[in-house]
């Protein structure tokens, strides 16, 4: 009997141990959070847990709703029944959606119909492939469609061989209604072939919905113009670049009121607008940008017609990112926030201040079973004299009296 406890103690020491340090297999294990949305109330903040499922190669989901004061979550089976329909036109007549359209004859049984079995790629130029997906000569289109009537569906790029959603990384957000939904605003890069291939020149096109014409907003811009979005005085806000074929560049936040552009981030060298949202209100934007090693939350004003300079205020500091904004409820900013130690959960945080409460918590069991890592950010004097930021990450439980094997990561970029 003595034996046997012996054995279970051991053994249960060895499961600890083995347990409380992060392994490739606990990765696995960790759930993803996304944000869905904010009620229509402001109430409640909507999103949705996805578990891994190694063996299928797959995901379980689950989705909630938590209320944003009170922290009280519960699961919901239909989070449409809570959050409004960006795709819908502001009379609730007309319909956003995208599809794939056939435009080009690329694959072999396309081009040579008495050849069916044909599955060959015949290209004349670049842009052959984008990665690991092949062009075969369909495009991502937008629809209108009537609500009442579906078949009446019009294909905003008819016959265009250009993209919207833009490849590889645009979704639902590269094409909004205005305000007062007269207008859908959509992003796409209007060449083809190996000019599309060198090119990051994207636009924002106007479709008037009573005309059926068509304008481009950013004419003259030569960089990517991307994530058009409008408050309610139908003020047009989008993050830009400058040039052509540079796809780091500096990305700003401007504005368009029908009459003027506005840079609101023209003032700092060192912003780099990565996300945003517009304030309830209209009158300025929350923003993500990276800032000493990290990424933070950010506002600034917009003036309008004024002669007032944009007005920029960090709001958030820490050894974290916030990587994405849902949106905003009262005196709060809802945000996704991660660090080194920590998969993104979802926080709300104090507009003024910048205090921060975590609403998701999806993770904590997983956390409070294994050590984490001490971080320290530290500042290198480079070989010109300047400093240069690190992060130094120690390994659970270090011991300051032993040696351990390091890996040194250097990230490149401009």
């Amino acid at each position: 009997m003595k034996r046997y406890l012996l054995f279970v103690a051991i053994l249960t020491s060895f499961n600890v141990v083995a347990q409380n340090r992060m392994t490739p297999e606990l990765l696995w294990k960790v759930k993803r959070v996304s944000a869905l949305g904010i009620s229509k109330d402001k109430q409640y903040l909507v999103y949705k847990v996805s578990t891994p499922d190694v063996g299928n190669n797959s995901f379980n989901s689950s989705k909630y709703y938590v209320n944003i004061t009170k922290g009280e979550v519960r699961p919901i089976n239909n989070p449409d029944s809570l959050l409004s329909d960006p795709t819908l036109s502001a009379d609730g007549k007309f319909k956003l959606s995208d599809e794939s359209v056939k435009i080009k004859n690329i694959i072999g049984s396309d081009i040579y119909p008495d050849l069916p079995k044909s599955n060959a790629y015949v290209f004349e130029s670049l842009n052959n492939r984008h990665w690991d997906t092949w062009e075969d000569g369909a495009f991502d289109h937008v629809f209108l469609t009537e609500v009442k009537n579906p078949s009446n569906k019009i294909d905003l790029l008819k016959n265009e061989p250009y993209d919207c959603p833009t490849k590889p990384f645009g979704g639902s957000e590269d094409y909004v209604w205005s305000a007062d939904g007269k207008t859908v605003v959509y992003v796409t890069k209007k060449k083809f072939g190996t000019e599309y291939a060198i090119s990051t020149n994207t636009d924002l096109y106007a479709y008037d919905v009573a005309s059926g014409k068509t304008s481009n907003l950013t004419e003259g811009m030569m960089g990517y113009d991307i994530n058009p979005s409008f408050n309610q005085f139908n003020q047009l806000a989008w993050m830009s670049m400058r040039r052509d074929g540079y796809e780091a560049d500096k990305q700003d936040l401007y504005v368009w009121n029908g009459v003027s552009k506005m840079n609101l981030t023209a003032q700092r060298d060192d912003i780099h607008v990565e996300g945003y949202k517009w304030s309830d209100d209209g009158k300025k934007i929350f923003f993500y940008a990276p800032i000493d090693g990290t990424l933070q939350l950010f506002e600034v004003s917009y003036p309008g017609l004024t002669k007032m300079m944009p007005m920029i205020r960090q709001i958030t500091k820490g050894n974290f990112d916030i990587n994405g904004i849902v949106g905003q409820s009262g005196n709060q900013i809802i945000v996704s926030r991660t660090d080194m130690n920590h998969a993104p959960e979802l926080y709300a945080v104090n507009i003024d201040d910048g205090s921060m409460n975590q609403l998701t918590h999806a993770n904590d069991d997983f956390y409070n079973n294994i050590q984490l890592s001490k971080i320290e950010k530290r500042m290198v004097k480079t070989s010109d004299n300047k400093k240069m930021l690190c992060w130094v990450i120690y390994p659970p439980g270090f011991d300051p009296n032993k040696k351990y094997p390091t890996l040194l990561y250097c990230q490149g970029g401009p």
